[in-house]
């Protein structure tokens, strides 16, 4: 019986247009990588999501309307460093709440866990590993109402129909009254998107070579690291950026574990990421077309990045 990773990964790769899915990225070295890109200078993202945080948390709790104590559910929570200053407002001014951060890996949520402890030692924090939708099946149930967050950017790792579905789970488990924050990264200037994810440093290119070595290391694989590269495209039209990893030879890999060998031409694309940029237009649309009703849009001062707040 193989596990789900494998089974991706085979279909990905054997698929006429080879592709891998971007959530494998994030083993604990993935996102440890990933942490460096958060503090590259070109990735303004972090800076401008943490800017809206940082100088509107009042006014992002004002807007929820919440009279009760409430949970804060965190979605891919990671280091937890833009969450911070809305947990820093909270318990500054004594409103009850409980934090719950949610992230697939154990060590984000430990290093995590243990930082906010240390910060913030009257936090309420009730961290889980794991699937949201599993954890938020079990939050449905609470008595207190919730703010779910997907911070980062993360919706645009999704095609426009695979949104459209996590939204409508998102819709599924969550209460009526409920809110949910979630970062969108909008259109603009197409120079700066692209120096954000074809970054200069190499970081990114390693953060995707990371998921062949990955694989090397689960499924008992043979690929050669130089021999791949790292290329992204943006089109400011659609609003997509589009990531993939080169073979820069004509080359076959073993994927021991499998039992099956892989081919790659010269020059044959792997895409791995989907990181979609949208306009307020865009975002009031999808928000319609999954039940949701947008509250505010929070920007930053540059209009680079939106916190938006939708009601259930």
């Amino acid at each position: 019986m193989i596990d789900t990773f494998a089974q991706d990964v085979l279909a990905g790769l054997t698929a006429e247009n080879k592709y891998l899915s971007s959530k494998y990225f994030y083993d604990d070295k993935g996102s440890r990588i990933f942490q460096e890109i958060m503090n590259m200078p070109e990735y303004y993202l972090t800076n401008a999501e943490f800017e809206i945080l940082s100088m509107q948390s009042q006014q992002i709790i004002e807007a929820l309307q919440f009279s009760t104590p409430f949970n804060i559910v965190e979605l891919g929570a990671g280091d937890g460093l833009k969450t911070f200053k809305l947990l820093e407002y909270l318990v500054n001014s004594n409103i009850k709440f409980n934090y719950v951060p949610i992230d697939i890996s154990q060590e984000a949520i430990d290093v995590l866990t243990k930082r906010l402890k240390e910060r913030l030692p009257n936090l309420n924090i009730k961290p889980k590993v794991g699937d949201y939708f599993e954890i938020l099946k079990v939050n449905k149930q609470s008595d207190y109402p919730s703010l779910l967050l997907f911070l980062g950017g993360n919706i645009g790792n999704y095609d426009e129909n695979k949104a459209k579905d996590l939204l409508n789970l998102f819709n599924d488990v969550m209460k009526f009254g409920d809110k949910l924050l979630i970062g969108f990264d909008l259109k603009k200037n197409p120079i700066l998107i692209h120096n954000a994810y074809y970054d200069k440093h190499g970081i990114t290119k390693r953060f995707n070579l990371n998921l062949l070595l990955r694989i090397n290391r689960e499924l008992e694989a043979d690929f050669k690291i130089d021999d791949f590269d790292f290329y992204c495209h943006y089109n400011p039209m659609t609003g997509n950026v589009k990531s993939y990893i080169v073979s820069l030879r004509k080359q076959t890999v073993e994927l021991k574990a499998l039992n099956k060998s892989i081919d790659f031409d010269y020059d044959e694309l792997i895409w791995t990421e989907l990181s979609k940029k949208y306009s307020i237009d865009d975002i009031q649309s999808l928000a319609k077309t999954t039940s949701f009703k947008v509250n505010t849009n929070f920007l930053d001062c540059k209009h680079y990045f939106t916190d938006s707040l939708w009601e259930k």
